[in-house]
């Protein structure tokens, strides 16, 4: 839910998440209205947890999307005061928003919540939100699980298949990944991962600490804050090697560029915990707090994304709220060096150039996108986009006019944005747009790959079930859009998200269905990269998003 702009329905009804552990919380108690039952305030407070909080915040001081505190004061420069809140808005107020969106860019909620449950919500977001606890390195320690021991790790791996060309699927909405071998299309196990999935990261190839095996171990984070690791040379049934849960909301997870170390981001408590690879065991603890860019202390400063250099011995880690990029050196624990550099808010998704150098992030509030230089450690430029960009993964791909460029889509507006990025080779072009494609519809993910001639964005977030439910193709050497790709018909359903196989010749699309279901009710849609054509459908699949392929995570295939 989102009272101004939202980029996602994030989280259904499954599961237990950081509302469950308020549990301890008792309901704010007030002198008069408004007011909820014990009951309708838990459920509304696990509501608000699964629709809500990932823009709105936990405490309710908004983010990608509005401020729903009760009641709001902001001081401008000049001394101008601004007053808000919810309680101003109102209940029959509330109740629209909630019900039907808004033009900023939120969803309407009527599809999802019953129109007692929106009645409750405008309630409870009238009343003061309750603060969770915090989670201590030792809390951290007792949740983890060994369920194959190191010793027994195999040497090579058990199933005799290509492993490198498996696809690791996530299964949002009942808690999974799926295994699939991209060789042969079967669908191989299903792992058991936090809730609601938000990303996976592999070990990689890294220039200067290079890991054993890069590509083979994976590790997931689940809005639980729980991390999985699992091993893709086990047999299927085992390939959930442990976990360990780093946070009570969480969105990412990175590996050092040795594999020795895996790092996760917490939304709430607001910090980032440092563990090893190996074992799973939380070593070290970093608070996030801190002063934005305009001088705020900003109590819920969430870690977005975090993303491992591939050149240099560190992780950047977006800070939301702060509108900062830390880049974290993970070659000394004991005397962590943090490097914060300032840069826009809110930042969300974003991808490196094709040399490892530069890392191009999303700041979507900003309407902008914050290019990072990870060898000096210090902000390299800002570009302007169109409303809301959203990358995702990115592509990077050369253009005939700019040379190297980058692209994202955006949340806001059905428009991809491209500008060069090779400051060494092409310093006239590079960090300037080159040029825009307009879209049917504003989309999550654009993704490419070296060896196809084309671009693949998606129109998600366009309310239009045809065009919401369509992908469409840019020629990188023209610009223009050469086909629009319907995956489905089906009511409820909307395509979603790109990946290639290893070599590039195939292009795997979600079929996503937005509906809870304990049924398979997604499917992976494939296509031939070099003709569009369909090529095959991987059914039995419990909503489909994000999907990584081994060989092109690991070698940073953008």
């Amino acid at each position: 839910m989102s009272l101004g702009i939202s980029y996602n329905k994030t989280g259904r009804a499954f599961g237990v998440g950081l509302a469950m552990l308020l549990g301890s919380v008792a309901a704010p108690a007030f002198a008069e209205e408004p007011t909820l039952s014990d009951e309708a305030f838990e459920s509304s407070k696990q509501l608000y947890f699964e629709q809500c909080a990932g823009c709105h915040g936990v405490l309710r001081k908004g983010a990608t999307g509005k401020n729903l505190e009760p009641h709001w004061k902001k001081t401008a420069a000049d001394g101008t005061v601004t007053e808000g809140g919810t309680l101003k808005l109102g209940q029959e107020r509330l109740e629209k928003i909630i019900a039907w969106g808004t033009e900023g860019g939120m969803n309407n909620f009527s599809d999802i919540m019953t129109e007692q449950q929106i009645k409750d919500m405008s309630t409870y977001i009238m009343m003061e939100a309750p603060k969770p606890p915090e989670m201590s390195l030792d809390q951290m320690r007792a949740t983890r699980k060994v369920y194959v021991e190191e010793a027994d790790y195999p040497t090579e791996p058990l199933h005799g298949r290509n492993w490198e060309n498996f696809f690791v699927v996530i299964e949002r909405d009942v808690g999974k990944v799926a295994i699939i071998d991209g060789d042969t299309k079967e669908v191989l196990t299903h792992i058991p991962t936090g809730y609601a999935v938000h990303v996976i990261k592999a070990s990689e190839h890294h220039k200067i600490t290079e890991p054993e095996t890069p590509g083979r171990f994976w590790y997931t984070m689940g809005r639980d804050g729980k991390m999985t690791k699992i091993d893709l040379w086990q047999t299927p049934d085992k390939m959930l090697v442990s976990e360990v849960k780093v946070a009570y909301d969480a969105r990412d997870v990175a590996v050092s560029g040795d594999g020795k170390y895996i790092i996760g981001g917490g939304y709430w408590p607001p910090h980032f915990v440092i563990s090893d690879a190996v074992t799973m065991e939380p070593l070290k603890v970093v608070s996030t707090r801190g002063v934005n860019t305009e001088g705020d202390y900003v109590e819920e400063a969430r870690v977005a994304a975090i993303y491992t250099t591939p050149n240099e011995p560190t992780w950047l880690v977006a800070v939301k709220e702060l509108g900062q990029m830390w880049q974290v050196d993970y070659s000394d624990l004991d005397n962590l060096r943090i490097d914060k550099i300032d840069t826009a808010r809110f930042l969300h998704d974003g991808f490196f150039d094709p040399t490892g150098r530069y890392f191009q992030i999303a700041a979507n509030a900003s309407n902008q996108m914050v290019v990072v230089d990870s060898k000096e450690r210090k902000l390299e430029a800002i570009i302007d986009t169109a409303a809301l960009p959203h990358p995702g993964p990115g592509a990077n791909w050369n253009d005939p006019n700019c040379g190297p460029v980058a692209g994202t889509t955006h949340l806001g507006v059905g428009t991809v944005t491209v500008w060069g990025n090779d400051p060494e080779n092409r310093p006239d072009d590079a960090w300037k747009t080159c040029y825009e494609v307009e879209t049917d519809g504003p989309g999550l993910f654009i993704r490419t790959h070296p060896n196809s001639k084309y671009v693949w964005a998606d129109q998600t977030k366009h309310p239009e079930p045809e065009i919401q439910q369509s992908v469409q193709v840019i020629d990188k050497e023209t610009g223009e859009i050469v086909k629009t790709i319907q995956l489905t018909e089906q009511e409820g359903h909307a395509a979603v998200h790109f990946e290639f196989n290893a070599d590039g010749t195939e292009v795997w699309v979600s079929n996503w269905n937005l509906a809870d279901s304990k049924e398979p009710n997604g499917e992976i849609v494939i296509y031939d990269a070099e003709t569009l054509e369909e090529k095959a459908r991987i059914k039995g699949l419990f909503a489909p998003t994000g999907k990584f392929n081994v060989y092109n995570r690991s070698n940073h295939v953008t």
